[in-house]
């Protein structure tokens, strides 16, 4: 018996951890130093510093940071933690950090623990091994990180010990943005700006403004054993080859199915865990694809739920494995069947409590932003989908399984008739709220929605927000968030800059200024009308009719990339990403998007050649020793005997000059700069790819199943 097949056998016989049921709300942030736990530990002036910090009134003083180092090094010190770390996210798209223990001198020479305020406010990372697109060289290293001080330090416990970690800001010497964090504040900030105009022109009370986000995390789990045996899993997150199985999703039986015992562990012990990080995990369940599975929090506001979430997923990878699991978050871990998206649920709120896109009857306030959602969206819609953009999800959208390529908008059918009578100057049809009557023996009667739900959309309404479908599983939720902020914000200064010359500086009742704002909707809403659509954007007809209305169609990430350094980008990203910064992270993306495919077209080369061609050519000579025999005791061999031989040979054959073609591609663009290399991995060495991959399955499907190296999709999508 082969190692795959004897790996199968000792899965079945692994049992799930126990874990103990806790109280979330009791547990929720015991392992956050938070506001409520900083009002307890610091002196009154310190907490007060901090607060007028916070709201950005006046600096934290060294004083103020001392207190709070102090404090923070006690709580740690207390949880048994040794050392602290400032944890960033840099343009890897990964979270990063760098232990340093409580180890000093104090003034006589004596080894103290302690933490200072300069260690909390300042770390010195080497900038140039992270991806900066050229804004850090190795004779430009310098980097620093700094404590966000919206975001609290929290414990993190790994292997044996505990780690105080500090959530930090990444930048270098010069002051250039290097990871996803800052770009998502100033963008925060900007939006801040243009929602507080808004709501001043409406006599709403506010003094802060936010984007809440609600991600929605997809992922599959796997057996761990398994797992190592797919080094294209291992090192790719996905399955570089893979037969179609027998059975996937066909029979729809696996959302929201009955969660296995093991998953149902794991599941458990990450949100213990999570709500302990005060990460609010609410939704757990089975996902559409067999061994997929989906997470989703509360709302928070984004800058925290980006830090929440890109924890979740260390966290889950951590969980995963005392559970003998890999958690996959690749975009398309497997062929034939859905892959994984991060569903980013997107909305604006006040610090009155009020949700900005919450409809209410004859609201300037809601049309207002809702006109500058649309026309944003509609104008920047190739800079929206370069923020989801990776070699990874080009494998997942566009596949009837994800939103298409092409970016359309769903309002539900309510709200996009009402859009519609508005700029034909129609009378808009009332909103009736509906009922549902199941005519059942009980006489109960439900409440619809005000909106279907419509999971083809790439940006759709929800109610009172809406979701961006398109973000790929791995992906980090700043980028698209960020553009999302700055395209709506810079949208909307445009629209309240065209109002405030009609209204002037009058005090209008509700019903006066929508009659004084609506020609200027009405204008803006006609112009983003071709990207409304309810319909089923999967269908042929949608992609004819798409094109008529002049919307893009981006097929591949690699040609939206360019929008970052389009003239109008620029303007949008004013205050938020100058021309450098946006430079390098364009630089970014195609360098990645380039390293993906050639790692992956080494990993087919390196896996054909040493796991699937011996086992191949192994099978074919004891099949053609069996017709020999055959023939040697002087009996014709069957027909259809002689038939499989051939055929199995030319499948092998076959199979090698595929892959010889991907091998042959990689030398001929060694040479080439990164954005060179990317278009050609692109057009000409993906084809490649996906050709070998087509013939290397088939022989997938002809080799004996006791010789076949690598797991197959039946034992790693339904063995857990």
């Amino acid at each position: 018996m082969n190692m795959r097949l004897e790996t199968v056998r000792s899965a079945e016989k692994k049992t799930c951890q126990t874990i103990s049921q806790q109280h979330h709300a009791k547990n929720f942030a015991s392992h956050v130093f938070n506001q409520a736990l900083m009002q307890q530990t610091l002196p009154t002036g310190v907490y007060e510093n901090f607060l007028q910090a916070l709201s950005g009134k006046e600096p934290l003083s060294i004083f103020s940071a001392d207190q709070i180092a102090l404090a923070l090094q006690q709580w740690a010190s207390a949880h048994s933690a040794t050392h602290f770390a400032h944890w960033f996210q840099p343009l890897t798209g990964s979270p990063v950090e760098k232990h340093d223990s409580f180890l000093s001198w104090d003034k006589t020479g004596h080894a103290m623990e302690t933490l200072k305020g300069r260690d909390l406010l300042r770390g010195e990372p080497d900038a140039s091994p992270f991806p900066t697109g050229g804004a850090r060289t190795t004779h430009q290293a310098r980097g620093y990180t700094t404590w966000d001080i919206a975001s609290p330090p929290f414990l993190w416990k790994n292997g044996e010990g505990v780690t105080l970690y500090i959530p930090s800001l990444f930048f270098s010497w010069t002051a250039v943005a290097l990871d996803h964090k800052i770009p998502l504040l100033r963008s925060n900030e900007k939006l801040e700006k243009a929602a507080l105009r808004l709501l001043k022109l409406c006599d709403e009370k506010a003094t802060r403004v936010f984007s809440t986000l609600g991600p929605e995390q997809e992922y599959f789990l796997i057996d761990r054993n398994l797992f190592l045996l797919r080094p294209d899993l291992l090192l790719c997150g996905r399955t570089v080859y893979g037969a179609r199985p027998p059975k996937g999703q066909e029979l729809e039986d696996h959302y929201f199915g009955t969660i296995s015992d093991r998953v149902m562990a794991f599941m458990k012990e990450v949100e213990e865990e999570a709500i302990q990080l005060g990460i609010p995990v609410k939704t757990r369940h089975n996902g559409v694809a067999p061994a997929q599975h989906e997470v989703a929090p509360l709302f928070e506001p984004s800058s925290i739920a980006v830090d929440h979430n890109t924890l979740l997923m260390q966290l889950m990878k951590q969980s995963a494995i005392k559970h003998h699991l890999a958690c996959l978050f690749h975009e398309k871990p497997f062929a034939y069947i859905n892959g994984s998206g991060k569903h980013n649920n997107w909305s604006l709120a006040t610090d009155t409590g009020i949700n900005l896109l919450q409809p209410r009857k004859n609201s300037p306030l809601f049309l207002t932003l809702l006109t500058a959602i649309l026309r944003a969206v509609h104008d920047h819609a190739a800079l929206l989908h370069a923020s989801i953009g990776s070699a990874g999800n080009d494998h997942r959208l566009g596949r009837k399984e994800a939103p298409p390529t092409i970016l359309s908008i769903y309002l539900g059918h309510s709200l996009e008739e009402f859009i519609h009578a508005l700029v034909h100057e129609k009378t808009p049809i009332a909103d009736l709220l509906r009922t549902i009557d199941l005519h059942l023996p009980y006489g109960m009667m439900h409440e619809s929605d005000s909106t279907d739900k419509n999971h083809t959309a790439f940006f759709a309404f929800t109610g009172d927000k809406f979701a961006l479908r398109a973000v790929g599983s791995p992906a980090h939720c700043a980028f698209p968030i960020t553009i999302l902020n700055a395209i709506v914000a810079d949208t909307l200064h445009l629209i309240l800059d065209e109002i405030a010359d009609s209204v002037k500086e009058r005090k209008l009742s509700q019903e006066a200024l929508i009659e004084e704002i609506l020609p200027v909707l009405r204008k803006h809403l006609k112009i983003a009308l071709p990207i409304l659509f309810g319909g089923n954007a999967y269908a042929v007809e949608w992609e004819k009719e798409a094109r008529q209305r002049g919307l893009s169609n981006i097929r591949k990430s690699l040609d939206s990339f360019a929008q970052l350094l389009e003239r109008k980008t620029q303007r949008v990203f004013d205050q938020i990403l100058n021309e450098e910064e946006l430079q390098s992270r364009f630089e970014v993306l195609v360098e990645r998007y380039a390293k993906t495919l050639e790692i992956e077209a080494r990993l087919m080369i390196e896996l054909f050649q040493t796991q699937i061609l011996p086992a191949a050519t192994h099978d074919l000579q004891k099949r053609a020793q069996a017709v020999k025999g055959i023939s040697d005791i002087g009996v014709q061999p069957p027909l259809h005997l002689v038939s499989c031989v051939q055929e199995l040979s030319n499948a092998i054959d076959a199979a090698i000059c595929a892959v010889h073609e991907v091998a042959a591609l990689l030398p001929q663009a060694a040479e080439l700069g990164w954005e060179a290399k990317a278009k050609a991995y692109c057009e000409l060495l993906e084809p490649r790819m996906n050709a070998a991959r087509e013939i290397v399955d088939v022989l997938e499907t002809l080799v004996d199943n006791a010789l076949w190296p690598l797991p197959k999709y039946r034992e790693l999508l339904f063995v857990v």
